[in-house]
């Protein structure tokens, strides 16, 4: 596979990861290899970072286009991230309240489809 897919799949920037990494494909026994023992590199970046949008995103607790709409358009350390939620600026508590209703709303649609379900 791609440098591209595995670092999706790893959860890393792709930038971030050593020149080894970052040229060449990855086969599939190294990308399990990685995942199962994964190197002092890929275990630095997990725990510190820069992490990739998605990444940013679940530890905010926020969705990818609530970090478009607070600004957010760099990776983010881990550093950064534990900043932003010791004091949360406006936007992020904003963010943060929106995708709780947002997963409140699909709790009850999903609770209110089994409940059509059953009575089928």
């Amino acid at each position: 596979m791609k440098p591209e897919t595995a670092a999706k799949k790893l959860g890393i920037l792709l930038e971030a990861a050593p020149e080894s990494f970052r040229e060449g494909d990855i086969t599939r026994d190294d990308f399990e290899e990685l995942q199962a023992n994964p190197p002092e590199w890929l275990a630095e970046l997990r725990r510190s970072g820069p992490h990739p949008r998605p990444v940013v995103a679940a530890k905010l607790g926020v969705s990818n286009s609530g970090l478009a709409r607070g600004g957010v358009t760099e990776p983010l350390t881990t550093a950064e991230i534990k900043d932003l939620l010791a004091a949360p600026p406006a936007w992020l508590v904003t963010e943060r309240a929106t995708q709780a209703a947002v997963r409140e709303e699909n709790v009850r649609v999903k609770a209110r489809n089994a409940e059509r379900a059953a009575r089928s």
